[in-house]
């Protein structure tokens, strides 16, 4: 027998129909949760995209990342969705196929060379090892085969007619998600660094240690190792100075920083002094000012900015800014823009997992994370102004209920305008079936 004529002789076998059922379940769910997670934190995605252009050598293509990362999580959420309700039986496999023929070896070659950590499949909502990856993409690839053969052994939910409104509906959630994610803040905040969360907290039970007593680390051999003042190594024995931090602060004032099982920043200032305890710990109140990139932040966000500032001191609450480039480069921006605030150094790892968005703009209260904007969706920066109201107009867990019950709404009006012509018909298979039993 040909692979056709077997193919056909099992795809209509109970067991087979079921199998692809939860194939489609599964292959389709994921590339749902993949593309749902990539485009409700877009600048995440735009970032990892960017890491591949430079570990391929790309540096080039950087300026496409953006698109690309919306791209992407529109064609996996849209596929997957595909492939879930059985639209498209034919060409959805296909395209996947082509899809993972793609991501498959892409994935063997990070986890061959390590290029990149993580290949951010599933954006910050889930971490999983390069290989981890490479072995969930050979799965995916598998069952995607499998489709492609007996996909059609199972109706669709929905028929041909209006396969291309589902597709839509598709699209247009994951754009508007998208949409939220960059110009605001993701809807689902997966970081680190969510809202609620405690970057520092001052105690006023006693410390008997001095505002001196720091703890410093040194590294020899690839191993590192903590000490006292009083304990210092000898450099010239290959001890090697890699940072400090604050051990106490003065009598009556204990700052604590992180929350569970978060790690502190680390926030410099341009002498390399850790300045974390003085940002986090000082005022009731702070506005964290965050500049992943400050070559590209316009001189035309420096009105706002300025504006924040003054409605912020005459609020009385601390205005820092916080940035990975160089002392140069600080220098710079505060000639071009006038700035008043201090900027200080921060790791550009840690500074994208506080807030998204070139600049974005953090606000805490007692060291707690009370919310986080883009600056540009900040309508009114110019005072008075009320900061802890200042995000009163965004409340994402409201959007996206409103955006999935808007979906799934969406979903079942197409169900039942393409389906209900099946319960009429079944209604009046029933009703002559009654007749004819009763003239019987």
């Amino acid at each position: 027998m040909t692979i056709k004529a077997i193919i056909n002789t099992v795809k209509n076998e109970k067991w087979c129909q079921l199998l692809t059922v939860l194939m489609r379940l599964t292959v389709g769910g994921v590339l749902v949760f993949s593309g749902f997670a990539k485009g409700v934190d877009p600048w995440g995605t735009c970032y990892k995209i960017t890491d591949y252009f430079t570990a391929m050598g790309l540096p080039s293509w950087q300026g496409t990342a953006l698109f690309v990362a919306v791209a992407l999580a529109a064609l996996e959420f849209m596929l997957g969705l595909a492939i879930v309700v059985g639209a498209y039986r034919r060409a959805a496999p296909a395209l996947t196929l082509l899809l993972m023929l793609v991501m498959t070896p892409l994935t063997l070659w990070l986890a061959v060379t390590g290029a990149v950590p993580d290949c951010g499949c599933f954006g910050d909502a889930l971490h999983l090892s390069n290989w981890q990856t490479f072995g969930k993409n050979v799965l995916l690839l598998l069952g995607t085969v499998y489709l492609l053969a007996f996909n059609k052994s199972v109706r669709s939910l929905y028929g041909p007619a209006v396969q291309w409104m589902v597709m839509a509906a598709a699209f247009a959630i994951i754009m508007a998600v998208a949409y939220y994610g960059y110009f605001k803040q993701p809807l689902i905040d997966f970081r680190p660094y969510p809202v609620g969360t405690r970057l520092a907290s001052t105690s006023v039970e006693d410390s008997d240690e001095g505002e001196d007593d720091f703890i410093f680390i040194y590294s020899k051999d690839g191993v590192e190792q903590e000490f006292t003042i009083d304990s210092l190594p000898d450099e010239d024995q290959g001890w090697e100075y890699v940072t400090r931090y604050h051990a106490k602060r003065p009598r009556g004032k204990v700052i604590i920083l992180g929350d569970n099982d978060n790690q502190p920043l680390a926030i410099m200032d341009e002498d390399g002094n850790d300045v974390t305890i003085d940002v986090l710990g000082g005022s009731r109140r702070t506005v964290l000012l965050l500049f992943p990139d400050l070559s590209q932040v316009g001189v035309v966000n420096s009105y706002a900015l300025n504006e924040l500032n003054d409605a912020a001191l005459v609020a009385q609450a601390d205005v820092v800014g916080l940035t990975p480039a160089t002392s140069q480069q600080i220098e710079q921006w505060k000639d071009i823009s006038m700035a008043s605030y201090p900027i200080y150094n921060i790791d550009d790892s840690e500074l994208k997992m506080l807030a998204r968005g070139n600049p974005a703009v953090v606000y805490l209260e007692d060291g707690v994370i009370k919310w986080k904007r883009t600056l540009g969706s900040l309508d009114d920066t110019e005072q008075p102004i009320e900061l802890a109201q200042l995000n009163d107009d965004y409340d994402a867990d409201a959007i996206l209920n409103r955006l999935m019950i808007a979906f799934v709404l969406i979903l079942a009006a197409i169900l039942v305008m393409n389906r209900s012509h099946l319960l009429v018909r079944y209604f009046i298979y029933k009703r002559r079936q009654s007749r004819n039993n009763t003239k019987s």
